[in-house]
């Protein structure tokens, strides 16, 4: 129920794809009046079916805007005519300069505006993924959407502060996987992917909290070595017909470092 009203909360939700589909579907289960949107998915089913963005965002409390970075303007700009006293929440995956833009249009409004975080895989988790935000309207916006059984820490910070904090663990994480993938790529043209493998899987079970103080200080350290090493990697990679993307932008950096 909405807080003092003792009615259930009304959430639009724009943008019904794999993330914005199973939200719906979960704040509906919930409990919720989930007035839904997308110009090309249906509505899920236990949800109210709108024409717009505007349409959706009339009469709801919160809007959770689940599109694309992209798109997340085009959508702020035509949903605000149905916006009202609706708080407006950006969820997709943006630059802290984009949702601070968000905040402003919003702000210009009349809207107050939340930056949602994402924290984790969607799919197999829904509604229940962890979430972060900022903004002037965080705590509002974490309160429904806790109310309806969602994990959402609030910063006191401005919008923009949250997707930092996701795109800075993007950097490590996806880097991380990407680094995998390469090697994995790589290993298998050599003949030697199993191997391989079984070392990565030995490295990430051992790592424990000195890791990453080690990975920095060596890094730091031996920079002009691993350089090297890495430009070696990169020919490697070529010769073995695999494009080099990760090794060469380690060497890249290695070599900002020894300067």
């Amino acid at each position: 129920m909405t807080q003092g009203t003792g009615r259930r909360p009304a959430v639009a939700v724009l943008g019904l794809g794999e993330a914005g589909g199973a939200i719906a579907r979960d704040l509906a289960a919930a409990g919720a009046a989930v007035r839904a949107y997308d110009p090309a998915v249906a509505a899920p089913e236990g949800t109210i079916p709108c024409t717009g963005e505007a349409d959706a965002a009339s009469g709801a409390d919160l809007v959770l805007s689940v599109n694309s970075a992209h798109d997340a303007m085009a959508a702020l700009r035509a949903g605000l005519a149905g916006a009202g006293g609706a708080l407006w929440a950006d969820m997709n995956t943006a630059s802290p300069g984009l949702k601070r833009e968000l905040a402003a249009t919003a702000k210009a409004a009349g809207v107050r505006f939340a930056d949602i975080a994402i924290m984790a895989p969607v799919p197999g988790r829904g509604l229940y993924t962890p979430m972060l935000t900022s903004g002037d309207a965080a705590a509002d916006a974490a309160e429904i959407l806790t109310g309806l059984g969602a994990s959402v820490e609030v910063m006191d910070a401005e919008a923009g502060a949250a997707a930092t904090r996701k795109l800075l663990r993007s950097v490590f994480f996806k880097g991380l996987a990407a680094s995998v993938v390469e090697a994995l790529e790589a290993a298998r043209a050599a003949g030697c992917e199993d191997w391989l493998r079984g070392n990565i899987v030995e490295e990430l079970v051992a790592a424990g909290e000195p890791t990453v103080d080690r990975l920095v200080a060596g890094t730091h350290k031996h920079a002009v070595r691993r350089a090297a090493e890495m430009d070696a990697a990169a020919a490697m990679l070529a010769e073995l017909d695999v494009p080099p993307t990760m090794a060469a932008a380690s060497r890249d950096l290695l070599q900002r470092l020894s300067r």
